[in-house]
């Protein structure tokens, strides 16, 4: 039996007639409208470049690097009065029969390595392909550890071991709380957005330190491309208890690496203004750096690099020697160097690829991780890295 609609012309009845009908339909129209302009002003560009794989006929072998043997001729020392040599003398990459290793390859740009000692990985940056990548040291395992990472360039970790993460895409600095969640430490300088932060350190007293240069925005390979808000490219500090931020140097062309000494009286920040004119620097600077204060001074130039090549990254080990990244220039300067806390050049890493940064980690601090330009490399050191900071 069918039931026909009917429509009541009692007065004191609800009455659904045509204007009735005809408004309510007018209603949800426009709340419908009003919904796709929400929606529309709600979107967002994609991060970046979003993950396609790289494919390649002939890969990269893993294991020690074609041509090793022992002591291993990729391990330069630099001798004072005379050319260099290879060997152990001066040098304290050497640690007896070892090679320098190729332990994972297939990236695009690797970046920003990081060392987990209670698991035994390393985490670190694939920047074009917008994703962290984590290599088990235990078994040589590479898996992706997140993607999207918002295009992650510099990776640390904090005194609670939690993932402190730059990012290219999202303008900001974040922290990986140990449930997993995400917590967004700085975005923000002054109300403008900052423009994309490189890599970051965390000092004693919790306070993150990190370089905003402006890489991350330049084009849609390594970020999303936008204009820069903040006039100056600035190294900031983040304060643990209140998160404020503030500038704690404001003269440099490009910040972009950064670390402490073991003992955190100096702070390193390199400065890669060459990539933006050749009169620009090409060098790494030191500061006194006063933690308790939130500051730092005295800076002055502690290690010019070869132009055309470029540092990108550094760390530091236990008896305060510095160790950076060469690439970008001459092929036969692609690896590391190794200074001496007065400055001098102790030695050379040489790496078949442009390096962009490194960590010390394994179970004893003494292997150092290298990120090629598609590769993970890792070598075996006399010395320890300063893990902390």
């Amino acid at each position: 039996m069918t039931k026909l609609l009917t429509i009541s012309t009692d007065t004191d009845k609800p009455c659904l007639g045509r204007r009735t009908l005809l408004k309510g339909a007018a209603a949800a129209v426009a709340a419908t409208g009003v919904s796709m302009n929400a929606a529309l002003a709600a979107s967002v560009a994609p991060f970046g470049q979003t993950g396609t794989p790289t494919r390649s006929t002939a890969p990269l072998p893993l294991g020690p690097l074609p041509g090793s043997r022992y002591p291993d001729s990729h391990l330069e020392s630099a001798r004072k009065g005379g050319p260099p040599t290879f060997g152990p003398p001066g040098f304290p990459a050497f640690a007896g029969t070892m090679a320098v290793e190729r332990v994972a390859t297939g990236m695009r740009w690797a970046e920003g390595p990081v060392y987990f000692a209670a698991g035994r990985y390393v985490l670190f940056s694939d920047i074009p392909n917008n994703r962290i990548m984590r290599f088990s040291e235990d078994d040589g395992h590479l898996s992706v550890y997140r993607q999207p990472s918002m295009n992650s360039n510099g990776n640390t970790i904090d005194r609670e071991g939690r993932l402190i993460t730059c990012e290219h895409s999202g303008r900001r600095v974040t922290r990986t709380e140990l449930d997993g969640s995400v917590t967004i430490i700085a975005d923000k300088f002054n109300g403008k957005k900052l423009n994309s932060p490189n890599d970051a350190i965390v000092t004693s007293d919790g306070a993150i330190w990190f370089t905003d240069p402006v890489y991350g925005i330049g084009g849609f390979y390594e970020g999303v491309k936008a204009d820069p808000e903040q006039e100056k490219h600035n190294v900031y500090r983040v304060d643990p208890k209140s998160g404020d931020i503030k500038v704690v140097v404001d003269d440099f062309v490009e910040p972009n690496g950064i670390a402490a000494s073991p003992d955190e009286k100096k702070l390193y920040v390199i400065d890669t203004g060459f990539t933006d004119g050749p009169e620009n620097p090409s060098h790494i600077r030191v500061f006194d750096l006063d933690v308790a204060g939130g500051k730092i001074s005295n800076g002055k130039v502690f290690a010019e690099m070869p132009k055309p090549s470029i540092t990108d990254g550094l760390r530091t080990d236990t008896a305060g020697r510095v160790w950076c990244s060469v690439g970008w220039g001459d092929p036969n300067e692609d690896g590391v160097r190794c200074y001496s806390p007065e400055g001098e050049l102790l030695g050379k890493i040489h790496i078949p690829e442009t390096v962009a940064n490194l960590c010390f980690g394994g179970q004893q601090r003494n292997r150092l991780y290298i990120c090629g330009s598609s590769s993970l490399y890792a070598v075996y050191t006399s010395v320890q890295g300063a893990m902390k900071p």
